[in-house]
């Protein structure tokens, strides 16, 4: 299983176009696989559950950035800002709030993206579009966040003219997001596109995709 998730990692990051970064998604993966995808090349941890990745971070323990890509609860986020590099998942102001304020607590900055619910399902976290620039705006006034781009799921669906027109929504959305707050480069992320649907997200515009089962297979 080790050499299978390496070669697939390998394979993975040598396939993708150069300038877009791969997030391995370690949702219910343990520690000696996390380390296999690290070793062929993985720079960046991805985790839905703030106990999960508390519990294997120090087992890791490797020079990689942490992002949690799972929806974050207020009540999470103290543990959740001493584990993660980046929160992908801010979906709403009280959430960027309490995180802001938990932040200034440790005199601590952290890196977050909006995440944007572009096919207004009902059952998904994220935002909804006409209420983007409310939530930018509310962060980019927070003294101890960073806004660094947007993340966007992508519906569940087969249907890829479906997949690219939301996509391509959401990427219209970041440049938008970029003019209209003059943003600098720092605001750079447009992360998009799972191991069902990458490939359309970096067609549109995506430049970190979130990958699971492309690299460690399918979940037992």
């Amino acid at each position: 299983m080790k050499n299978l998730i390496y070669n697939r990692t390998k394979s993975f990051i040598e396939a993708v176009p150069k300038g877009v970064k791969v997030l391995a998604a370690a949702k219910k993966r343990d520690a000696a696989e996390v380390l296999e995808a690290i070793r062929a090349g993985i720079k960046i941890i991805g985790e839905n559950y703030v106990q999960e990745a508390q519990a294997k971070r120090p087992l890791v323990n490797a020079d990689v950035s942490w992002h949690m890509i799972g929806s974050l609860q207020k009540n999470k986020v103290k543990k959740a800002i001493q584990i993660f590099d980046v929160v992908e998942t801010v979906d709403s102001i009280d959430l960027a709030d309490c995180i802001e304020k938990e932040c200034a607590k440790l005199n601590k900055n952290i890196c977050v993206m909006v995440e944007v619910n572009i096919a207004r399902e009902p059952q998904k976290a994220g935002i909804f579009p006409e209420r983007l620039k409310k939530v930018v705006e509310f962060i980019i006034k927070c003294r101890h966040l960073r806004l660094i781009g947007l993340m966007a799921m992508g519906s569940l669906t087969d249907n890829k003219d479906i997949l690219h027109k939301h996509f391509k929504e959401v990427r219209n959305l970041f440049y938008d997001i970029k003019e209209t707050f003059s943003l600098n480069s720092s605001f750079e992320y447009l992360s998009m596109g799972m191991s069902s649907s990458y490939d359309i997200a970096i067609q549109e515009g995506a430049n970190l995709v979130r990958i699971g089962t492309a690299i460690f297979g399918p979940r037992e």
